[in-house]
C-alpha cells in the first residue's frame, strides 16, 4: 500500500511525486493508494493520485484508493475525475496490500 502523507498540497506534492516511480514499482498487481492519513490538501492531491494511476496503469498494474476523505472526493467530482480513483472494491484488496 502506497501511504500518502498528513499535508498533500501544491508546496509539497512536488517533493512526494518524485518517489512515485519507486513506490509504484514496487507494489504487487494492485497499486492501492492510503489515502486516509490526509489532513490538509488541495487539487494537488488529486494530481498526485492521477499520476499515481498513470504510473500503475504503465506498469500493467490495477489502481484504487482507500479511505479517501469526503472533501477529496468532492474534489475529484468537481473535477470530474472521480472514475479514475476508484475506492478499493473490498476490505480484502487493502489487506493484501
Amino acid at each position: 500500500m502506497l501511504t500518502l502523507p498528513a499535508v498533500l498540497t501544491h508546496a509539497a506534492s512536488a517533493v512526494f511525486a518524485r518517489g512515485l516511480p519507486q513506490a509504484v514499482q514496487s507494489q504487487p498487481a494492485e497499486v492501492v493508494a492510503d489515502a486516509s492519513a490526509l489532513q490538509q490538501f488541495d487539487s494537488s492531491a488529486l494530481a498526485v493520485l492521477l499520476e499515481c494511476r498513470r504510473q500503475a496503469m504503465a506498469a500493467g498494474k490495477a489502481f484504487a484508493v482507500h479511505g479517501a476523505p469526503a472533501r477529496l472526493r468532492e474534489l475529484a467530482s468537481l473535477y470530474g475525475v472521480q472514475a479514475l480513483i476508484p475506492p478499493v472494491a473490498t476490505a480484502a484488496t487493502v489487506a493484501a496490500a
